[in-house]
């Protein structure tokens, strides 16, 4: 028997996870509708093993009930919270809560005469598992950051947290400038937040470029546009196209119109004050070269977290039980 038939419809779900996974990689972004019919399926295949094995009696139903709850009233409230502290994005949240509404207790799987996962906890939570294999990967990033940077020649101390991209290529690119007009910081300008700005100036990076000085000037600001949510693939492009012109030279009261900005949009622009936007214009106005933070969705590392832990299983308790501590 390969698997229980919830086990083996779980399996479905993984392809949506990937697909996820490669648009969160091309716009950071996911769409709100993906999220409800994942939690509705898991919550169909949990009751559906609950219907099976009721009334949960006996050690089999009473660790079943115990492995169910972490994941439902402990591993999905993380999800919230981490966002609530902004450890996690929105569409992060939203998957980890799926992840533990889908797979609250550990699948088998006979394979090849293996039985999958390999390694199993004596919790036996496997969203938690899920989780812990996550994190394991996600650690693996800052390290590949800094081995891309010396191949580049580049060596710094923040080699493992940005690298240096041309100014030009960053209205394709997502993650956070690590500097300012006052040098490295690790609270830069959004690029989200700067593509906003551009679109509601009608603006382009290659005219912001030239034209620096003149849009300082917040009278220079015209007619002004909607400057959508900063993805890349809405809105107008901005990295080349027709500069605004503006005749007033006088003092700017608020340089690049930095205030006016985030008191017109009617949302928030990723967290930035009007001092974290001038700074990060100035930076990108006057330098070819700047030091960006890509970061990286959650949900990618999750989806690999999940494909290794459906088929090796837990790789924290593996290193555990290898060293005698578990």
């Amino acid at each position: 028997m390969f698997a229980t038939l919830p086990d083996a419809l779980r399996l479905f779900v993984v392809p949506v996870f990937a697909w996820a996974a490669l648009r969160d990689v091309r716009t950071r972004r996911l769409p709100n509708r993906l999220w409800p019919p994942l939690y509705a399926f898991g919550a169909l295949l949990l009751l559906w093993e609950i219907a099976a094995i009721w009334p949960l009696a006996g050690v089999e139903g009473r660790l079943f009930l115990v492995q169910a709850a972490i994941s439902l009233l402990f591993v999905a409230p993380l999800g919230y919270a981490f966002w609530y502290l902004g450890a996690f994005g929105g569409a992060d949240a939203k998957a980890l809560i799926a992840i533990a509404v889908l797979f609250p207790t550990f699948p088998e799987y006979a394979v090849a005469g293996a039985k999958l996962p390999l390694v199993e906890t004596q919790i036996g939570v496997f969203s938690l598992t899920v989780l812990t294999n996550t994190v394991l990967i996600a650690l693996a990033y800052p390290i590949g950051l800094a081995g891309i940077n010396l191949l580049q020649g580049e060596r710094s101390a923040t080699m493992f947290l940005a690298r240096p991209v041309a100014t030009d290529s960053l209205p394709d690119r997502h993650g956070r400038l690590f500097e300012d007009d006052a040098g490295t910081t690790r609270n830069g300008l959004d690029l989200d937040a700067l593509r906003m700005y551009l679109r509601w100036r009608g603006a382009t990076l290659a005219g912001l470029r030239e034209n620096s000085d003149r849009l300082r000037d917040p009278d220079s600001v015209g007619e002004t546009h909607d400057p959508t949510d900063g993805g890349t693939h809405v809105g107008p492009r901005t990295d080349g196209g027709t500069t605004i012109e503006a005749d007033d030279e006088s003092v700017a009261a608020d340089p690049w119109a930095a205030e006016r900005f985030l008191d017109e949009i009617d949302h928030g622009a990723y967290g930035t004050d009007a001092e974290t936007l001038r700074g990060g214009l100035a930076v990108v106005a006057e330098k070819d070269r700047v030091l960006v933070s890509p970061g990286m969705p959650f949900v990618v590392p999750m989806v690999i977290g999940l494909v290794v832990s459906l088929t090796f299983g837990d790789a924290l308790f593996a290193v555990l039980g290898a060293v005698g501590w578990v």
